[in-house]
């Protein structure tokens, strides 16, 4: 299940094993999120309120960030398995054509068409 085109190349296999990869990927940054016990640490009366309030928007804004890249590999992933499974049904649709091509067809000599 490999096609080329204009120096491009698509393998199903690839575009699988791709897709799972970015699970996966999402799936250890998720494990991996930041530990919300950080910021705690840093709130008044441990700092002062400026550096708290500093904190505090940043550990908001980089946890939204930290959440939106785990959504988006895991999109990319389904959008990327959706493609390899129409990609298999185009190929296959394909191959039958041609196996019936081949079974039906007759081979006519260039001087008798």
């Amino acid at each position: 299940m490999t096609a080329h085109n204009d120096g491009y190349m698509v393998s199903g296999s690839s575009i699988n094993g791709s897709s799972n990869l970015l699970v996966e990927l999402a799936g250890l940054l998720y494990e991996g999120r930041p530990d919300g016990e950080l910021a705690v640490m840093a709130r008044v009366p441990r700092t002062h309120h400026e550096v708290s309030e500093a904190l505090e928007s940043f550990a908001r804004f980089s946890k939204d960030q930290y959440l939106d890249t785990v959504s988006i590999l895991a999109a990319l992933s389904t959008k990327l398995r959706t493609a390899g499974g129409e990609y298999a049904e185009a190929d296959h649709a394909t191959e039958i054509k041609l196996r019936e091509i081949l079974a039906t067809g007759h081979f006519v000599p260039p001087k008798d068409r």
